[in-house]
Protein backbone atom coordinates (compact mmCIF):
# COMPACT_ATOMS: atom_id res chain seq x y z
CA UNK A 1 0.00 0.00 0.00
CA UNK A 2 1.24 3.61 -0.98
CA UNK A 3 -0.04 6.78 1.04
CA UNK A 4 -2.45 9.02 -0.71
CA UNK A 5 0.09 12.10 -0.45
CA UNK A 6 -1.68 15.29 0.97
CA UNK A 7 -0.29 18.33 -1.17
CA UNK A 8 -0.19 21.33 1.08
CA UNK A 9 1.78 23.43 -1.58
CA UNK A 10 -1.69 22.95 -3.92
CA UNK A 11 -4.10 23.47 -1.35
CA UNK A 12 -2.54 26.65 0.01
CA UNK A 13 -2.30 27.97 -3.41
CA UNK A 14 -6.33 27.61 -3.33
CA UNK A 15 -6.95 29.14 0.01
CA UNK A 16 -4.82 32.25 -1.12
CA UNK A 17 -6.92 32.88 -3.94
CA UNK A 18 -10.10 32.41 -2.19
CA UNK A 19 -8.43 34.87 0.54
CA UNK A 20 -7.59 37.32 -2.41
CA UNK A 21 -11.36 37.03 -3.69
CA UNK A 22 -12.18 38.06 0.15
CA UNK A 23 -9.94 40.91 0.17
CA UNK A 24 -11.29 42.57 -3.03
CA UNK A 25 -14.69 42.33 -1.41
CA UNK A 26 -13.52 44.16 1.84
CA UNK A 27 -11.67 46.74 -0.29
CA UNK A 28 -14.92 47.17 -2.52
CA UNK A 29 -17.64 47.09 -0.43
CA UNK A 30 -16.05 48.62 3.10
CA UNK A 31 -12.79 50.36 1.99
CA UNK A 32 -10.92 48.36 4.15
CA UNK A 33 -7.40 47.13 3.08
CA UNK A 34 -5.94 44.32 5.52
CA UNK A 35 -2.10 45.31 6.15
CA UNK A 36 0.27 43.14 8.29
CA UNK A 37 3.57 43.75 10.06
CA UNK A 38 6.02 41.42 10.03
CA UNK A 39 8.98 42.34 12.74
CA UNK A 40 12.12 40.67 12.07
CA UNK A 41 15.11 41.41 14.53
CA UNK A 42 18.60 40.26 13.75
CA UNK A 43 20.17 38.64 10.62
CA UNK A 44 18.68 34.52 10.67
CA UNK A 45 19.25 33.50 6.98
CA UNK A 46 16.45 31.24 7.19
CA UNK A 47 14.37 33.80 8.71
CA UNK A 48 14.72 36.47 6.28
CA UNK A 49 13.86 34.12 3.53
CA UNK A 50 10.35 33.46 5.75
CA UNK A 51 9.70 36.92 6.16
CA UNK A 52 10.27 37.50 2.32
CA UNK A 53 7.80 35.21 1.59
CA UNK A 54 5.33 36.06 3.96
CA UNK A 55 5.88 39.97 2.46
CA UNK A 56 5.63 38.72 -1.63
CA UNK A 57 2.00 36.71 -0.81
CA UNK A 58 0.35 39.34 1.30
CA UNK A 59 0.51 41.43 -1.59
CA UNK A 60 -0.37 38.86 -3.77
CA UNK A 61 -3.49 38.45 -1.87
CA UNK A 62 -4.04 42.50 -2.20
CA UNK A 63 -2.84 43.10 1.28
CA UNK A 64 -0.76 45.80 2.94
CA UNK A 65 3.03 44.19 4.00
CA UNK A 66 4.85 46.30 6.35
CA UNK A 67 8.13 45.17 7.20
CA UNK A 68 10.38 46.31 9.86
CA UNK A 69 14.11 44.68 10.17
CA UNK A 70 15.94 45.79 13.59
CA UNK A 71 19.40 44.89 14.42
CA UNK A 72 19.98 42.13 16.85
CA UNK A 73 21.48 44.13 19.49
CA UNK A 74 17.73 46.50 19.74
CA UNK A 75 16.84 46.47 22.92
CA UNK A 76 13.76 44.88 24.52
CA UNK A 77 12.17 48.85 25.57
CA UNK A 78 12.62 49.64 21.37
CA UNK A 79 11.35 46.52 20.38
CA UNK A 80 7.76 46.95 23.15
CA UNK A 81 7.66 50.89 21.22
CA UNK A 82 7.34 49.62 18.03
CA UNK A 83 4.91 47.09 18.47
CA UNK A 84 2.54 50.05 20.84
CA UNK A 85 2.74 51.97 17.92
CA UNK A 86 1.46 49.46 15.91
CA UNK A 87 -1.04 48.07 17.98
CA UNK A 88 -2.05 51.92 17.50
CA UNK A 89 -2.05 51.68 13.85
CA UNK A 90 -5.26 51.50 12.19
CA UNK A 91 -3.99 50.66 8.58
CA UNK A 92 -2.04 47.56 10.58
CA UNK A 93 -4.41 44.78 11.19
CA UNK A 94 -2.29 41.80 11.80
CA UNK A 95 1.26 42.17 13.65
CA UNK A 96 3.76 39.14 13.38
CA UNK A 97 7.02 39.42 15.47
CA UNK A 98 9.27 36.81 13.92
CA UNK A 99 10.53 34.34 16.13
CA UNK A 100 13.08 33.09 17.88
CA UNK A 101 14.51 36.21 19.74
CA UNK A 102 18.09 37.15 20.29
CA UNK A 103 18.25 35.98 24.48
CA UNK A 104 18.25 39.07 25.53
CA UNK A 105 14.78 39.86 24.73
CA UNK A 106 11.61 38.07 26.55
CA UNK A 107 9.91 36.52 24.11
CA UNK A 108 7.09 36.39 26.34
CA UNK A 109 6.61 39.92 27.06
CA UNK A 110 6.78 40.68 23.47
CA UNK A 111 3.70 38.45 23.06
CA UNK A 112 2.03 39.92 25.89
CA UNK A 113 2.46 43.19 24.40
CA UNK A 114 0.69 42.86 20.71
CA UNK A 115 -2.40 43.48 20.59
CA UNK A 116 -4.73 40.53 20.97
CA UNK A 117 -6.96 41.70 18.03
CA UNK A 118 -3.89 42.01 15.87
CA UNK A 119 -2.19 38.80 17.23
CA UNK A 120 -2.36 36.54 13.93
CA UNK A 121 0.17 34.38 15.21
CA UNK A 122 -2.28 33.23 17.58
CA UNK A 123 0.15 32.99 20.19
CA UNK A 124 -1.18 35.97 23.23
CA UNK A 125 -2.58 34.31 26.22
CA UNK A 126 -5.90 35.88 25.58
CA UNK A 127 -6.02 33.98 22.42
CA UNK A 128 -4.77 30.80 23.78
CA UNK A 129 -7.46 31.10 26.70
CA UNK A 130 -10.28 31.67 23.89
CA UNK A 131 -9.11 29.09 21.29
CA UNK A 132 -9.02 26.38 24.76
CA UNK A 133 -12.75 27.23 25.45
CA UNK A 134 -13.76 27.26 22.14
CA UNK A 135 -14.63 30.86 22.15
CA UNK A 136 -13.12 31.72 18.33
CA UNK A 137 -9.53 33.00 19.42
CA UNK A 138 -6.73 33.68 17.04
CA UNK A 139 -5.56 29.97 16.26
CA UNK A 140 -2.35 29.49 15.69
CA UNK A 141 -1.30 29.18 11.85
CA UNK A 142 0.54 26.03 11.68
CA UNK A 143 -2.08 23.78 13.82
CA UNK A 144 -4.84 25.53 11.71
CA UNK A 145 -3.10 24.51 8.31
CA UNK A 146 -2.49 21.07 9.74
CA UNK A 147 -6.70 21.10 10.51
CA UNK A 148 -7.69 21.82 7.12
CA UNK A 149 -5.30 19.15 6.13
CA UNK A 150 -6.60 16.45 7.84
CA UNK A 151 -10.26 17.64 7.04
CA UNK A 152 -9.67 17.72 3.52
CA UNK A 153 -8.08 13.88 3.80
CA UNK A 154 -10.48 12.68 6.03
CA UNK A 155 -13.45 14.80 5.73
CA UNK A 156 -15.59 13.97 9.19
CA UNK A 157 -13.22 12.92 12.15
CA UNK A 158 -15.12 12.95 14.86
CA UNK A 159 -14.24 9.78 16.74
CA UNK A 160 -11.11 9.12 15.29
CA UNK A 161 -8.40 8.67 18.01
CA UNK A 162 -5.51 11.72 17.22
CA UNK A 163 -1.85 11.27 18.64
CA UNK A 164 -0.06 14.79 18.57
CA UNK A 165 3.32 14.11 19.77
CA UNK A 166 4.87 17.35 20.67
CA UNK A 167 3.81 19.76 23.24
CA UNK A 168 4.83 23.44 22.34
CA UNK A 169 2.55 26.16 22.87
CA UNK A 170 3.23 27.12 19.00
CA UNK A 171 2.09 23.25 17.47
CA UNK A 172 1.48 20.65 19.61
CA UNK A 173 -0.82 22.01 22.58
CA UNK A 174 -2.85 24.21 19.92
CA UNK A 175 -3.30 21.55 17.78
CA UNK A 176 -4.79 19.28 20.49
CA UNK A 177 -7.10 21.75 21.12
CA UNK A 178 -8.54 21.94 17.54
CA UNK A 179 -8.60 18.26 17.02
CA UNK A 180 -10.85 18.66 20.15
CA UNK A 181 -12.74 20.46 19.07
CA UNK A 182 -13.20 18.16 16.02
CA UNK A 183 -14.76 15.36 18.14
CA UNK A 184 -11.10 13.59 18.19
CA UNK A 185 -10.54 11.54 20.96
CA UNK A 186 -6.99 13.12 21.89
CA UNK A 187 -3.21 11.82 23.00
CA UNK A 188 -0.55 14.23 23.72
CA UNK A 189 2.82 12.77 23.72
CA UNK A 190 6.53 13.84 23.18
CA UNK A 191 9.95 12.78 23.41
CA UNK A 192 9.72 11.53 27.22
CA UNK A 193 6.70 9.07 26.59
CA UNK A 194 7.01 5.64 28.18
CA UNK A 195 5.92 3.11 24.78
CA UNK A 196 5.76 6.05 22.15
CA UNK A 197 5.55 3.49 19.56
CA UNK A 198 3.32 1.81 21.15
CA UNK A 199 1.03 4.88 21.38
CA UNK A 200 1.59 6.09 17.74
CA UNK A 201 0.60 2.78 16.55
CA UNK A 202 -2.73 3.28 17.58
CA UNK A 203 -3.43 6.63 15.98
CA UNK A 204 -5.96 6.96 13.40
CA UNK A 205 -4.51 10.65 13.21
CA UNK A 206 -0.56 10.95 14.20
CA UNK A 207 1.03 14.68 14.18
CA UNK A 208 4.23 14.54 14.29
CA UNK A 209 5.89 18.24 15.35
CA UNK A 210 8.33 16.77 17.78
CA UNK A 211 11.35 18.56 15.89
CA UNK A 212 13.77 15.59 15.88
CA UNK A 213 14.36 14.45 12.54
CA UNK A 214 12.83 11.11 11.04
CA UNK A 215 11.92 10.06 14.85
CA UNK A 216 8.48 8.78 13.74
CA UNK A 217 9.58 4.80 12.04
CA UNK A 218 7.63 2.96 9.37
CA UNK A 219 6.80 0.43 12.14
CA UNK A 220 5.17 3.16 14.65
CA UNK A 221 2.58 4.32 12.34
CA UNK A 222 -0.82 2.51 12.25
CA UNK A 223 -1.47 1.36 8.57
CA UNK A 224 -4.05 2.98 6.48
CA UNK A 225 -3.35 6.33 9.23
CA UNK A 226 -3.43 9.91 8.38
CA UNK A 227 0.09 11.45 9.16
CA UNK A 228 0.91 14.82 9.62
CA UNK A 229 4.32 15.81 9.43
CA UNK A 230 5.06 19.50 11.02
CA UNK A 231 8.70 19.01 11.33
CA UNK A 232 11.62 20.78 9.08
CA UNK A 233 15.10 19.77 10.57
CA UNK A 234 18.30 20.30 8.15
CA UNK A 235 20.04 17.38 8.09
CA UNK A 236 23.83 16.43 6.56
CA UNK A 237 23.37 14.53 2.94
CA UNK A 238 25.14 11.19 3.79
CA UNK A 239 28.10 11.77 0.34
CA UNK A 240 28.86 15.17 2.71
CA UNK A 241 27.34 17.65 -0.50
CA UNK A 242 25.13 19.58 2.02
CA UNK A 243 22.33 19.39 3.57
CA UNK A 244 18.81 18.45 2.48
CA UNK A 245 15.26 19.39 4.93
CA UNK A 246 13.54 16.22 6.65
CA UNK A 247 10.19 15.85 8.92
CA UNK A 248 10.21 14.50 12.24
CA UNK A 249 8.59 11.12 10.06
CA UNK A 250 10.75 9.01 8.34
CA UNK A 251 9.25 9.47 4.90
CA UNK A 252 10.00 6.34 2.68
CA UNK A 253 9.22 4.35 5.48
CA UNK A 254 5.71 6.01 6.39
CA UNK A 255 4.54 6.06 2.85
CA UNK A 256 4.54 2.22 2.68
CA UNK A 257 1.47 2.25 5.47
CA UNK A 258 0.41 5.54 6.35
CA UNK A 259 -2.95 5.87 4.38
CA UNK A 260 -2.63 9.61 3.40
CA UNK A 261 1.00 11.83 4.50
CA UNK A 262 2.23 15.02 4.14
CA UNK A 263 5.89 15.51 2.37
CA UNK A 264 8.42 17.82 3.88
CA UNK A 265 8.85 20.22 2.34
CA UNK A 266 5.62 20.59 0.25
CA UNK A 267 2.83 19.61 2.81
CA UNK A 268 2.06 21.39 6.44
CA UNK A 269 4.70 24.38 5.53
CA UNK A 270 2.71 26.24 2.63
CA UNK A 271 -0.48 26.33 4.67
CA UNK A 272 1.08 27.99 7.64
CA UNK A 273 1.82 31.08 5.64
CA UNK A 274 -1.87 31.03 3.76
CA UNK A 275 -3.19 30.25 7.28
CA UNK A 276 -1.25 33.91 8.63
CA UNK A 277 -2.48 35.65 5.45
CA UNK A 278 -6.44 34.42 6.47
CA UNK A 279 -5.83 35.07 10.04
CA UNK A 280 -5.14 39.12 8.82
CA UNK A 281 -8.17 39.11 7.09
CA UNK A 282 -10.22 37.55 9.67
CA UNK A 283 -8.76 40.13 12.21
CA UNK A 284 -9.43 43.19 9.49
CA UNK A 285 -12.76 42.14 9.41
CA UNK A 286 -13.70 41.83 13.31
CA UNK A 287 -11.65 44.90 14.03
CA UNK A 288 -13.57 47.04 11.44
CA UNK A 289 -17.11 45.12 12.57
CA UNK A 290 -17.51 43.35 8.75
CA UNK A 291 -18.77 39.92 8.76
CA UNK A 292 -16.06 37.19 8.08
CA UNK A 293 -16.29 35.37 4.87
CA UNK A 294 -17.35 31.66 5.17
CA UNK A 295 -14.85 30.98 1.96
CA UNK A 296 -12.40 29.55 4.56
Amino acid sequence: MAAHLIDGKAFSQTLRERIAISVAQLKDEHGVTPGLAVVLVGEDPASQIYVRNKARQTVETGMRSFEHKLDATVGEAELLGLIARLNDDPAVHGILVQLPLPGHISEKAVIASIAPSKDVDGFHPENVGRVANGEGGIVPCTPSGSMLLIRYALGDVAGLHAVVVGRSNIVGKPMAQLLLANHCTVTIAHSRTRELAALTRTADILVAAVGRPEMIRGDWIKPGACVIDVGINRVRRADGSGDRVVGDVAFDEAYSVAGHLTPVPGGVGPMTIACLLANTYQAACRIHGVPVSAAF
